[in-house]
């Protein structure tokens, strides 16, 4: 057992999340812009690759379901839980396509696509992302690193400036959770 390493993580850990107090005007608009188009009735799409989609679907989970406080269920779905339109997409456009095809035919104007990126410089999510811009639709990115491709393609990105991905897919989860928070605040009154 390697007690140095345990404490060399925890250090690395603290460190990373005291770093994020850098990015609160970038979490808090998002915040804002998260509530407003929950507000407006339109829906939330999410999409990320492996830690980053299981990322997702716990965040549409606590837009559907709900987080802390009772509250009414917020339309919100993450792209990667399809595996039918997944492997056929996949299949017959190529993996580069999985989700832009999806925000195609699931988006709308208004609504809200938040991408999950560790290294910001996903061929799949950087696709996902412009079509959703063309589409009217609202963009979200949580990157890390210095934000790569999508930094520049997101409206609102939010970078966790680390190296490490299991230090930002930590602050994500934390980021994440600060968000369904900031959503069960905006609520007035519990679910009928």
């Amino acid at each position: 057992m390697n007690t140095q390493l345990f404490f060399d993580q925890i250090s690395e850990h603290i460190d990373c999340f005291q770093a994020l107090k850098h990015s609160a005007p970038e979490i808090l608009r998002a915040a804002r812009e998260l509530t407003a188009t929950i507000a407006s009735g339109k829906k939330i799409l999410i999409c990320g690759n492996g830690g980053s989609a299981a990322d997702a679907q716990h965040f549409a989970a606590e837009l559907v379901g709900r987080f802390e406080k009772e509250r009414a269920s917020y339309p919100a779905l993450a792209l990667t839980t399809d595996s039918s339109a997944l492997t056929a997409i996949g299949n017959d456009y190529g993996f580069d396509r999985v989700f832009s095809r999806q925000v195609e035919g699931l988006g709308r104007k208004g609504d809200m696509l938040i991408v999950i990126s560790t290294s910001g410089n996903s061929p799949n999510i950087l696709k996902a992302v412009r079509k959703a811009a063309s589409m009217g639709m609202q963009t979200i990115g949580l990157l890390g690193r210095d934000g790569g491709g999508l930094k520049g393609e997101v409206g609102c990105p939010v970078i966790v400036p680390h190296v490490r991905t299991a230090r930002i897919q930590e602050a994500h989860g934390f980021i994440l959770h600060f968000w369904a928070c900031c959503v069960d605040e905006a609520v007035k009154a519990p679910a009928a």
